[in-house]
C-alpha cells in the first residue's frame, strides 16, 4: 500500500498506468495495469482518489519491490524535472472481508452507513473499534466485500472481532483462488505478467478513453496497435468434464490432435492455438502453444473451469477443443467469462 502526495500525483501515476486516474472522484477507485514499453503488464493495481489530498495504490505483495522501484525511479525523473510527487510506503495491514454477509456482519461494527458505499470506492471510518481504517468495497473474490487497510498494531484486534461472528471464518489462497477464476478475475504471475498485453489478456476496459487518444501510457504503441488490427492470441475460459484441468494442461486442437514438444512449430504437429514462437526467454506458461494459465473444480458450478491462450481464430465461446490431462484427451469447451456472475455493489 502507497500513498502518492504533490501536486502533480495523477500526472506521475497516469505515466505508469493505463487508466484515467484524472477522471476519479474523492473516493472513487479504479482497477488499472502498469504497462512497460513492450505495452507488457508489469502489475495489476487498484488506483484510490482518496479526499486526503492523495492517491491511494494497492499492488500485489509478490510485486512489491518491483513496483515500488519503479515508482520511486518515475517519481525520481519527474522531481528533477520540477515536479510536486513523494511516496510514502504504508505498513498497514490488510483484511478482505467478502460474502453475501459481508454487509450485514461489517455495519454492525461500521461507524458510516455502508448501504452508500457503493463497488470501487472507499471511506475512513472506525471499524469495530479501531479508528483510522479505509474501508474499500472490492476483493478479488467476485462477491460484495471490503478490503480493509488497518494499522498494524490493531489488525490483529480487528480480525479476532470479525472472527467472533458465527458466520465469519477465515478463508486462504485455494478459497480465493477458486472464487477468483469463477469470476472470471486474472492473477499475476499465471494468467497476465511482462510478456501479455492489456488487449491479449482481455483488459482492454481497463484503458481509459481520454488515454486511448492520448496515447501517453508505456507501451501505447503497442498495445493501440493491438486494438486496431486484433491481438494474434487472446486469453479465454474453458470448461471440461473429466479430471480437474490444472495450469500448465495442454490445450489442443478440435480432433485433439498433439502439439508435441512444447514451442515446436513444425506443420506436422499443428501449434495453432496459441501460435506462439518458441523464445527462450520467455516463461514456460506463455512460451507453450495452447496452454492452461489457471484451472480448479469450481465448487458453486460442480465441474471443471480453467483459463488459458488460445490463437484468435479460435477464441469464440462454443469452439470445442480438448484438454490433455495425464496423457490423456478430454473435452473442452471455450465458456464466457465471468463463469459465475458477479454480485458486486452497484448503484441502482
Amino acid at each position: 500500500q502507497t500513498r502518492v502526495y504533490g501536486r502533480d500525483r495523477v500526472r506521475f501515476m497516469e505515466s505508469l498506468v493505463v487508466g484515467d486516474i484524472g477522471e476519479l472522484k474523492p473516493g472513487q477507485g479504479t482497477l488499472t495495469l502498469a504497462t512497460n514499453e513492450r505495452g507488457g503488464i508489469v502489475d495489476d493495481l487498484i488506483v484510490t482518489n482518496a479526499s486526503e489530498d492523495h492517491l491511494y495504490v494497492v499492488s500485489n505483495a509478490g510485486c512489491a519491490e518491483k513496483d515500488l522501484a519503479v515508482m520511486r525511479d518515475r517519481a525520481a525523473e519527474l522531481r528533477a524535472a520540477g515536479s510536486d510527487v513523494r511516496l510514502e510506503v504504508s505498513d498497514n495491514a490488510l483484511l478482505a472481508l467478502q460474502g453475501p454477509s459481508m454487509a450485514r456482519v461489517l455495519q454492525a461494527g461500521l461507524s458510516d452507513d455502508l448501504s452508500k458505499l457503493f463497488f470501487m470506492n472507499s471511506i475512513t471510518a472506525t471499524v469495530f473499534g479501531v479508528p483510522g481504517c479505509r474501508v474499500m468495497r472490492c476483493g478479488y473474490t467476485g462477491e460484495d466485500g471490503v478490503e480493509i487497510s488497518v494499522p498494524t498494531g490493531r489488525a490483529v484486534e480487528l480480525a479476532e472481532r470479525l472472527l467472533g461472528v458465527p458466520e465469519v471464518w477465515p478463508a486462504g489462497l485455494a478459497a480465493r483462488d477458486s472464487l477468483r477464476l469463477e469470476a472470471g478475475l486474472c492473477l499475476y504471475g499465471n494468467d497476465i505478467d511482462e510478456t501479455t498485453t492489456p488487449a491479449e489478456a482481455g483488459l482492454l476496459w481497463t484503458l481509459g478513453k481520454r488515454r486511448r487518444a492520448a496515447m501517453d501510457f508505456p507501451g501505447a504503441a503497442v498495445i493501440m496497435a493491438q486494438v486496431k488490427e486484433k491481438p494474434k492470441r487472446r486469453r479465454v475460459g474453458l470448461t471440461s468434464v473429466g479430471p480437474p484441468i490444472r495450469p500448465h494442461t495442454a490445450i489442443l486442437g478440435p480432433e485433439g490432435t498433439s502439439v508435441g514438444k512444447w514451442g515446436q512449430q513444425g506443420p506436422e504437429l499443428r501449434p495453432w492455438v496459441l501460435g506462439l514462437p518458441a523464445l527462450a526467454h520467455l516463461p514456460a506458461h506463455l512460451m507453450a502453444p495452447g496452454m492452461v494459465t489457471s484451472g480448479c473444480p469450481s465448487p458453486s458450478l460442480g465441474k471443471n473451469i480453467a483459463m488459458g491462450y488460445v490463437e484468435a481464430a479460435h477464441s469464440r465461446a462454443g469452439t470445442a477443443l480438448a484438454v490433455e490431462v495425464r496423457k490423456k484427451q478430454h473435452p473442452a469447451v471455450i465458456t464466457k467469462m465471468p463463469f459465475v456472475p458477479t454480485q458486486y455493489y452497484m448503484p441502482k
